[in-house]
């Protein structure tokens, strides 16, 4: 790996409006630029939003979807890079054949990088999982991907760091759901209009158990174990009538955050990732004391031999 500088934004997106996320992409990747950074990672679905996609049947789904890469909105991304001269992350549904994923696309100046398929989706019941964990050389670093629901189980951090990944770029869109956890549950709509005029109280509930210390219960321990920076993106404010808390940040591999956005609405935050700060974490120790030979419990069928089923801490209607 070598010192690279990196993004990683949050904006709040609106519902099947591809044209101004994409406007909002282009401007936060030109913020990002003007910062120095060389890659900016952003929201799961940013493109197309999310939440309100579990209200899609499979025929409003397909009229979303598109084919990665020669869609127009990964044509969209790879023009908006080429401007700004960086390689930009981004989150949409992608249509192959029948199927529907979940997809986080890479492009750069060059044009279309690679992609990811998130392994967890359960957001419409019409999108099937990722076959796949996925690492890449990107400008000089070893890039994993890892969508939301993907980084709550620490085996896809594990395999994705031992294919050799250095930076995994976590693109979310969380915080404000209901949830049995105490503390937790939906952010309230007035906080969000009246951030301007009683911003702590919304900052409150965004440092609190529905967003912030809900993160931090789990994320940092994600980088620390494995020894690998976590650069993590969510969106902020209305998602489908539910409000999100933002909170973009950079992880580094000691589980230290090391840059955050503090920022009430869109915002982009941008640090510089250290090579050295990989050869001391601790992590990376732990990685060469594992002893395979004793982890064929990971590897075992669930229970009674069923299939795996991903499901959310709240109820999401089949559409």
């Amino acid at each position: 790996m070598r010192d690279i500088r990196v993004g990683a934004a949050q904006f709040e997106h609106r519902d099947g409006d591809k044209a101004h996320n994409l406007a909002r992409i282009d401007d936060l990747a030109g913020r990002a630029v003007r910062q120095g950074a060389e890659i900016v990672s952003f929201h799961e679905c940013s493109v197309t939003g999310y939440t309100f996609l579990r209200r899609l049947d499979r025929a409003a789904l397909a009229r979303l979807a598109e084919p990665v890469p020669d869609g127009p909105s990964t044509a969209a991304l790879i023009e908006t890079a080429r401007r700004h001269g960086v390689v930009i992350m981004a989150g949409l549904i992608e249509a192959e054949g029948d199927r529907f994923y979940k997809t986080y696309v890479t492009v750069g100046p060059e044009g279309f990088i690679t992609r990811f398929r998130k392994l967890h989706p359960f957001i419409n019941r019409h999108i099937v999982p990722g076959e796949a964990h996925h690492v890449t050389e990107l400008r000089g670093v070893r890039a994993g991907f890892l969508v939301c629901y993907d980084c709550n189980l620490p085996e896809n951090v594990r395999i994705t760091t031992l294919m050799g990944a250095e930076v995994i770029f976590a693109p979310h869109v969380t915080g404000g759901t209901p949830s049995e956890m105490p503390g937790r549950g939906p952010i309230e709509p007035a906080l969000w209009e009246r951030r301007d005029q009683d911003p702590e109280a919304l900052r409150r509930e965004f440092d609190g158990p529905k967003g912030r210390s809900w993160l931090m219960r789990w994320l940092p321990a994600r980088a620390w174990e494995n020894g690998v920076y976590i650069v993590f993106s969510n969106a902020v404010g209305y998602d489908d009538g539910t409000i999100k808390p933002g909170l973009a940040m950079v992880l580094d591999p000691f589980g230290e955050v090391q840059a955050e956005s503090r920022a009430l609405g869109d915002d982009v935050v941008v640090t510089e990732l250290k090579a050295d700060k990989l050869e001391r974490a601790p992590g990376r120790r732990y990685l060469r004391a594992r002893r395979p030979e004793l982890y064929a419990k990971l590897v075992e069928l669930h229970p009674g031999g069923r299939s795996a089923v991903t499901e959310p801490g709240w109820k999401v209607d089949p559409a």
